[in-house]
């Protein structure tokens, strides 16, 4: 089951405050898809940006999916990431620096299948698209 976009939207605004006063008990969860708060710098702003992201946690790891629920347009805060990649998450209570990058090849598809495992929307959302929906891999900094 896929969500759609208008709801992510909502989700979003309502999201990241509840999430940072509960500390991810409340909002921290999609389904079985674990939640966690990406805050990324403004490519053209250069001011915080936060947003709430499903994720996979692999090792040290954490993979996030710039689908933007299949829309044509990727989300920003993947575009942010791609012009500045160190950015924070919010897992829960904690707090990490991490540095972005790009999966590419077989180890895109290998995240791709995982994510996917955990929430089938994934499939869905990228056959709403044309464009290359990006899988990042977010490394500790």
């Amino acid at each position: 089951m896929s969500i759609p976009a208008g709801a992510l939207r909502a989700m979003g605004k309502l999201n990241v405050p509840v999430y940072r006063l509960t500390r991810g008990r409340l909002m921290g969860k999609i389904g079985r898809a674990p939640v966690l708060l990406l805050t990324s710098t403004g490519r053209r702003s250069g001011a915080p940006r936060t947003a709430p992201v499903l994720y996979l946690a692999d090792g040290d790891r954490v993979v996030v999916i710039g689908s933007n629920a299949g829309n044509e347009r990727a989300p920003a805060w993947s575009h942010n990431l791609k012009a500045n990649p160190d950015s924070e998450v919010q897992i829960r209570g904690e707090r990490r620096r991490v540095r972005a990058r790009v999966a590419e090849g077989q180890e895109r598809a290998e995240l791709w299948q995982k994510m996917n495992a955990q929430y089938a929307g994934f499939e869905d959302y990228d056959e709403r698209t044309s464009r290359d929906i990006a899988v990042f891999i977010l490394e500790p900094r």
